[in-house]
């Protein structure tokens, strides 16, 4: 209950910066998919966080294509957008509309996937990414008891995609927090994918993760082998991993991680085919990006930080980074319920 009213309390500083000075002001939008239940709940938080401030907003969604993506953020400078939030599919792909944007004066924020290769990007606001994956491969070590169990213990990765700036960061944190062990020997990767450019899922997608984790456990888990833990860097990947291991594995079911608290996956935590899931209060981002919005465009000074983690390959953008926490079967009552982020009805 504490979280929640430490969340509302946010979100009323937030808009309360912002009311006086919105009307009338057009704020655009750009999100990547509907195909991910984590961009719904981002662009319906976002839109109604900023029209409730006042703001006119275009929130567009780009079907995961590059192109109908930069052409929604050039129609949004056209139409008059005063300010831009765009969590790109991929970072390095939108230089056009940004030089655009940039010609224009427009500010431009880049929500929780940075953009690369331009010096347009005004400012950046996300969640501790390197962090996402410390807390995963912390829950690893913590649960196996890495420390002090015998071992060895088998363990399979799967990571995010190539394109997501992020998901660098991600697999990062866990694996700097994992090497040791597999280094010593007591984790044993035994397909021998580790590099994540062995291990990255191009968009996320979980019938790819689906069909990789297939692979694997016909390759080397057929014979009985039990696979103790899955490293997946979010939901949608380790929803593959589990429908996989549903469909071709009948060993002890393994540790598997998460991100994001995606419903399915909660369901999954709670029937215990998911160990944790990192939660990402969604909520929380959009009240702080509203609450920056309101900041530049009043010219006051831009709450961020961090000032030297996020180079984009041109320049280092100042962010605000908010804190992750992790997601169980023993806490997520108070955390997705308690907090209002979802009912219990959505969860049966």
């Amino acid at each position: 209950m504490k979280k929640f009213i430490a969340l509302v309390l946010c979100v009323l500083l937030a808009l309360s910066c912002v009311s006086a000075l919105a009307e009338g002001q057009k704020v655009g939008v750009s999100m990547p998919t509907k195909d991910l239940q984590r961009w719904n709940q981002d662009g319906e938080n976002m839109q109604k966080m900023l029209e409730e401030a006042g703001y006119t907003v275009d929130l567009q969604y780009a079907s995961n294509d590059v192109q109908t993506q930069l052409s929604q953020i050039e129609n949004m400078i056209a139409n008059g957008a005063e300010v831009l939030v765009i969590a790109a599919i991929e970072g390095s792909s939108l230089g056009e509309a940004l030089t655009m944007a940039a010609e224009n004066e427009i500010p431009v924020f880049a929500y929780d996937r940075l953009l690369m290769q331009s010096d347009a990007v005004s400012y950046y606001a996300t969640f501790d990414n390197y962090k996402v994956g410390t807390v995963q491969g912390t829950y690893i070590k913590e649960t196996l008891d890495l420390d002090n169990a015998e071992g060895p213990f088998n363990m399979e990765i799967t990571a995010g995609d190539p394109g997501d700036n992020n998901a660098g960061y991600f697999y990062q944190g866990a694996i700097d927090v994992l090497t040791p062990y597999i280094e010593s020997g007591k984790l044993v990767v035994k397909s021998g994918q580790t590099a994540f450019s062995d291990v990255a899922t191009p968009t996320w997608a979980t019938e790819v993760a689906q069909t990789r984790a297939e692979n694997i456990l016909s390759s080397y888990y057929a014979d009985g082998t039990n696979v103790d833990v899955w490293l997946c860097s979010n939901d949608s990947t380790a929803l593959g991993v589990e429908n996989a291991l549903a469909a071709n594995y009948t060993g002890t079911y393994p540790i598997i991680t998460g991100q994001d608290c995606d419903k399915a996956n909660t369901k999954n935590m709670i029937a215990g085919k998911q160990s944790m899931s990192v939660f990402k209060d969604t909520r929380t981002l959009a009240a702080q990006v509203v609450k920056m919005v309101g900041q530049v465009l009043s010219g006051e000074t831009v709450d961020v930080n961090d000032t030297e983690t996020y180079n984009n390959g041109v320049i280092t953008v100042p962010s605000f980074l908010c804190e992750p926490v992790f997601a169980d079967a023993n806490n997520y009552k108070e955390l997705l319920i308690d907090s209002g982020y979802y009912t219990e009805d959505d969860l049966k």
